[in-house]
């Protein structure tokens, strides 16, 4: 039974994720069962048309092991000049009775946290992301070594037409 639930569930994923034509870019890295603070995610990007807008996103995958209420990430995009441009981003990542926020019917949930909406890459050649967590305890100045919860980190890029 748990074989042919496993399976007819695959085929429904399969067939919304063939349907979504506005995804350019969808791509998760695991980062095991804590995310050092050194630790930096990377993604390259090529082939995005210079004429469209897109709406970037910062997607997670946490579980009941994040002891936090927010996250907190650096994100740099650099471009194929070596220009970068870094934010230092903030996301409420659970509810104020401290449920997880995000899609997921266990206890692992998946969030698409908003980047960057309306942008164009005008240059030809490959962009770099990179994000790396920042969160740090109250009154403390270095970060968490070890954020634990979060299992994997990606990045969407999604078209906006």
């Amino acid at each position: 039974m748990k074989i042919k639930n496993s399976i007819l569930f695959l085929m429904i994923s399969f067939l919304i994720l063939s349907c979504d034509k506005q995804n350019v870019f969808d791509e998760y890295k695991s980062v095991g069962n804590s995310w050092n603070k050194d630790s930096i995610v990377s993604f390259k990007l090529s082939k995005l048309n210079p004429k469209k807008q897109y709406n970037l996103f910062v997607n997670v995958r946490d579980n009941s092991d994040f002891p936090y209420s927010n996250l907190f990430l650096i994100v740099s995009l650099e471009q194929p000049n070596k220009q970068i441009k870094v934010d230092t981003l903030e996301y409420a990542m659970a509810n104020p009775d401290g449920t997880l926020l995000g899609n997921g019917f266990s206890d692992v949930k998946e969030n698409k946290l908003f980047y960057k909406e309306n942008e164009t890459f005008s240059q030809t050649g490959n962009y770099k992301i990179r994000i790396q967590q920042a969160v740090r305890k109250t009154g403390k100045i270095a970060g968490d070594k070890q954020l634990k919860g979060i299992t994997e980190v990606g990045f969407r890029i999604e078209s906006k037409e």
